[in-house]
């Protein structure tokens, strides 16, 4: 590196070339490590939504197992009611019958 009068520095061409090289790696090893992150950017980007995902499944099938839950009670109940209701009109024709019998018969 020269000096002129001025005190503007001056470098030779070997210089020029060997600093051009060096800002040329530092350039292509930022470009790489800025690949290297927006790729680890994407892949978590990525799992994030899978996670999402999967949580979202998750839930859809805990409410269905609840609805299955709700159905199979709802059954039993209907079951259960459809018995006592049958029982009651038996017991009301034999309570109407043996009632309308003694009215008669009298």
């Amino acid at each position: 590196m020269n000096s002129n009068e001025s005190g503007t520095k001056r470098y030779s061409d070997l210089e020029v070339e060997i600093l051009i090289d060096e800002i040329s790696q530092a350039a292509l090893e930022a470009i790489e490590q800025a690949a290297g992150e927006a790729a680890k950017a994407a892949v978590l980007a990525s799992l994030e939504r899978e996670a999402e995902a999967m949580r979202e499944a998750q839930r859809w099938r805990v409410e269905a197992e609840i609805r299955q839950q709700v159905i199979t009670e709802t059954k039993k109940d209907c079951k259960k009611n459809v018995v006592i209701a049958g029982l009651v009109c038996l017991l009301g024709g034999l309570v109407l019958g043996i009632g309308g019998t003694l009215v008669i018969s009298k």
